[in-house]
């Protein structure tokens, strides 16, 4: 007998459809429930392994309520919904489902649905299990080197950064009678690399005296106990004089986590972590802390009883520290940058690379997408493996199919040969799929079963063909506003998103607009003979003004262009489109969508309508009719606007 489930859905039919499908596949369902009190009263009696879960439920609470208890309790679930708002789907995903199945579903996909959340919930749980034991082991070698404790303190806080993120870590006992403010801080400037605050450092940066700095930590508030201080629960925190408030507007931090170990002496010793993201910090961090409370405690007591110092934290001298790499820097080469997003994501691609899950890499046009495909795959197993790459935006509707899944000889005509498809070509490596949002509506249900039952079929084939790949996807369309209208498959969707890397736009990071334009000039000096040195001040001043909708692909180009029109040693002056310099408050920039929709508009309303023919729209544009009319219907372009 497999694992037992319980089934939620408030329609009779379709919950009594999944319970014999289910039987039949050997599963055990203990019950079916209609609402949300009914299934938490099912819970405690059945203690089922999986629940089946409808979002829309009767009573007042919905499937997502009942999901945050299952996600708290660590019970696998699955949602069954037909495709939702953009509002609905975000509430779903942030519970961290492990599959979606949009109805109507095939009895197959259930089923592989169902395998692959067992395997994903043993397989969360092992490798949770797993990164607590490195963990444990990180700190026993720490403790055990023949280094300085201020040196052990700095390797322990870098050993953590994957585990409980932060930009800034304050640490130090939590004791406001012998020189409170004798703490040590450690700002992180590099993906694996760090500036050590001292007090004297920290006085020095912020114009205050010690004194001062000492009076600021009399007036925090002396915490005891874990604690999540996120979004405006921070902007609260930091709202009267404190040492927070001097930490949060000397390093830009918008989040704060305290994790405090009592010492077997009474002291308190606190692990202050901040972050520049408002959302950082969640409860999962907290019971890691309480998990491995005991060890981190004996670590601390252990590194000071070693080093026989008094228990309170002296100054460190201000310096820099980049320990060794787990992945080497030169892995991320050609990616410039030291903003605290982009080292985010040099984090989640150090997360990832070692595994074999699906990434899905978003951003706008020009953010370095494919650049960020091609370090996962060189960090990866699958690293010398084949890396096949596919746009598919340039692919023609009609041979999207044969070229991802190949085709047999004559199945179809102009078949003459077999072909290979990119899926079988990159059998044991990885794939990367470059514009995912634009598969076809047809096509994205085909992909999926590829993706899930990890075969592909030839265009005119009988069999299939058993396929390993590790796939990588990227987009610039915003895919929860394509599933809500209707244009790309909610379970395609979820299945993709395991793990989203978020690339930020160049105008979210312009601090990297100086390395990024001194990389670029460097680049564009070898490949043409000139001899830049650099931009003038007034050239930064432009470059910090100007909204970047192209982003770091704009910026390369005007850099290319400018070299070659420099006369001197530096970039002087550049001309910038004035109609983008602005901030993002200011103006939003349209999508290359938007601006493609607004041109035909214009065309069309110019020839009344008129699509065929001479002086037409599509003559114009110059495009085949049908591939307007394509393009019209992907647009949402209606008579009616043309009026």
């Amino acid at each position: 007998m497999k694992e037992k489930i319980l089934i939620v859905e408030d329609q009779f039919v379709e919950a009594d459809y999944l319970r014999l499908m289910l039987t039949k596949a050997g599963y055990r369902v203990c019950a079916i429930a209609r609402s949300v009190p009914e299934a938490m009263v099912i819970l405690q009696q059945e203690n089922p392994k999986l629940v089946l879960l409808d979002i829309f439920l009767k009573g007042k609470l919905t499937g997502i309520d009942l999901a945050r208890h299952l996600k708290e309790k660590g019970i696998a679930f699955i949602f069954l919904s037909a495709n939702s708002n953009e509002e609905i789907l975000t509430a779903a995903k942030a519970t961290e489902p492990y599959g979606f199945l949009v109805k109507p579903f095939r009895e197959k996909d259930l089923l592989v649905s169902l395998e692959i959340a067992q395997y994903r919930n043993e397989h969360s749980i092992e490798s949770r299990l797993l990164k607590e034991e490195i963990l444990q082991n990180q700190l026993a070698t720490i403790i055990n080197e023949k280094e300085s404790w201020e040196q052990k303190l700095m390797k322990l806080g870098r050993i953590l950064q994957p585990y409980i993120p932060f930009d800034y870590l304050a640490a130090g006992f939590n004791t406001l009678d012998q020189n409170p403010c004798h703490a040590l801080g450690f700002l992180r400037i590099g993906f694996d690399e760090y500036q050590t605050i001292g007090v004297q450092e920290l006085c020095n940066i912020t114009g205050l005296s010690k004194q001062e700095i000492d009076n600021l930590h009399a007036l925090s508030v002396v915490d005891k106990k874990p604690a999540i201080f996120n979004d405006a629960e921070f902007q609260n925190a930091i709202h009267t004089a404190s040492i927070k408030r001097l930490f949060a507007t000397t390093f830009d931090l918008q989040s704060h986590l305290l994790l405090t170990l009592q010492l077997s002496n009474g002291e308190f010793f606190n692990f202050c972590f901040y972050s520049r993201r408002s959302d950082t910090y969640q409860t999962e961090h907290i019971d890691l802390f309480n998990r491995l409370e005991n060890v981190w405690t004996r670590s601390i007591e252990t590194l000071f009883l070693q080093q026989k110092k008094s228990p309170f934290l002296t100054m460190l001298q201000p310096g820099k520290y980049a320990g060794d790499e787990k992945y080497p820097v030169a892995a991320f080469n050609g990616i410039i940058g030291t903003s605290h997003l982009l080292l985010n994501v040099f984090d989640n691609i150090s997360m990832v690379a070692g595994t074999d899950t699906s990434v899905l890499i978003l951003g706008e046009s020009g953010t370095g997408k494919e650049r960020i495909a091609d370090c996962i795959h060189k960090l990866s197993s699958q690293n010398g493996k084949p890396f096949i790459k596919v746009n598919c935006a340039s692919l023609p509707p009609s041979l999207i199919e044969s070229e991802l899944f190949g085709h047999e000889k004559g199945a179809f005509t102009g078949a003459n040969d077999k072909r290979i498809g990119k899926f079988e070509q990159a059998d044991q490596g990885t794939i990367f799929l470059d514009e995912i949002g634009e598969l076809p509506l047809e096509l994205q249900g085909k992909f999926l079963r590829v993706l899930q039952e990890k075969e592909v079929e030839r265009v005119g084939a009988r069999a299939t063909i058993k396929i390993n790949v590790r796939i990588i996807a990227a987009t610039n369309r915003n895919l929860e506003k394509e599933v809500a209208e209707g244009r790309f498959r909610l379970d395609l969707y979820y299945r993709l998103n395991v793990f989203p890397i978020l690339l930020p736009a160049l105008r979210e990071r312009k601090e990297d607009i100086p390395a990024l334009a001194t990389h670029f000039i460097n680049c564009y000096n070898r490949k043409t003979g000139k001899k830049v040195m650099g931009i003038s001040e007034k050239v930064l001043k432009k470059f910090t003004a100007y909204d970047w909708p192209g982003n770091i692909r704009e910026l390369e180009h005007l850099i290319e262009r400018n070299i070659l029109l420099a006369k001197g040693t530096h970039i002087e002056d550049i001309n910038l489109p004035s109609f983008t310099i602005a901030s993002a408050a200011e103006t939003r920039i349209k999508t290359n969508e938007e601006n493609e929709r607004d041109h035909i508009l214009l065309v069309l309303k110019k020839c009344n309508g008129r699509i065929w023919g001479a002086g037409a729209a599509a003559e114009i544009l110059n495009l085949p009719p049908t591939t307007l009319k394509s393009k019209m219907k992907k647009l949402g372009i209606k008579k009616a606007y043309i009026q």
